[in-house]
């Protein structure tokens, strides 16, 4: 296992893809904390979106803007999760990976552990990407930074956690669908149109709208504790261990189904 595991970190930091996400990742992150951070400071009574008589606390604003990172920015670990498998494919390195290491069960296991530790990389850059940009404008135009309030700092804590994670689930998704170009323009589809659109649209059906919170979206935001949705009333959320359990499903279902399908298959 431990050689498969350096073996496997070579890969990833012998390459520029990385860094190149996590320059990008920061970027975005703090463009939308402080685009955020500016409209909850400067417009409290509109981040109610109607739902309730009272803006948010300056604390509220405060954990929404710093874990936007796991609201909207978890596309990056997604992304590089998924390229760990699928760059194998791609570029057909998984012949000699394989000649390696023949146990698959192992190379797979691998890529989860590496691309673990690399999400927890994702999840401390876009976290702090986010407190860069938002801190600032709510320093000056809100109710303060709050960064020394220990339950602003738990949830931006368990955002670096579930950044992590989504890059785990990044590698089951890239073993199931071992085409890079599917498996990119499908965790592009769902994470920026079909999730979002889904959980705005079940959660106005009361019949539906219990199904909203088990999105891999909103577990991860379950496990962070606060979300833009939750905290402007637009959908309620699963506990954080609830949603630390769904959130962990989707990676061992997403592992273990590649795992019995495409590993299973012969490799030329």
């Amino acid at each position: 296992m431990t050689p498969a595991v350096r073996s496997e970190w070579r890969k990833v930091t012998t390459t520029n893809l990385w860094w190149v996400l996590a320059l990008v990742m920061f970027a975005y992150t703090a463009f939308l904390g402080a685009v955020m951070g500016f409209s909850l400071a400067q417009q409290p009574e509109a981040a109610t979106g109607g739902m309730g008589d009272s803006a948010l606390s300056g604390r509220e604003v405060a954990q929404s803007v710093y874990t936007l990172g796991a609201s909207l920015g978890y596309v990056f670990p997604l992304v590089a999760g998924a390229l760990a498998m699928t760059s194998e494919f791609r570029h057909q390195t998984i012949t000699p990976t394989l000649l390696f290491e023949p146990r698959r069960s192992v190379v797979l296991a691998a890529k989860l552990v590496v691309n673990l530790a690399l999400g927890l990389v994702y999840g401390v850059i876009g976290t702090l990407g986010a407190i860069a940009g938002g801190a600032p404008v709510l320093a000056g135009l809100g109710d303060g930074m709050h960064l020394g309030d220990g339950e602003v700092l738990g949830n931006v804590a368990f955002s670096v956690l579930a950044l992590a994670i989504w890059a785990v689930i990044g590698v089951g998704l890239g073993t199931l669908l071992p085409n890079q170009v599917a498996a990119i323009v499908v965790i592009l589809a769902f994470t920026q149109f079909v999730e979002p659109i889904l959980r705005i649209g079940f959660a106005a059906v009361d019949a539906l709208s219990g199904l909203a919170r088990f999105f891999p979206g909103a577990a991860a935001e379950a496990l962070v504790g606060s979300s833009l949705y939750s905290t402007t009333g637009m959908l309620d959320l699963l506990g954080r261990w609830e949603g630390a359990a769904v959130l962990l499903a989707y990676a061992v279902v997403f592992a273990l189904v590649g795992r019995f399908t495409t590993l299973r298959r012969d490799v030329t």
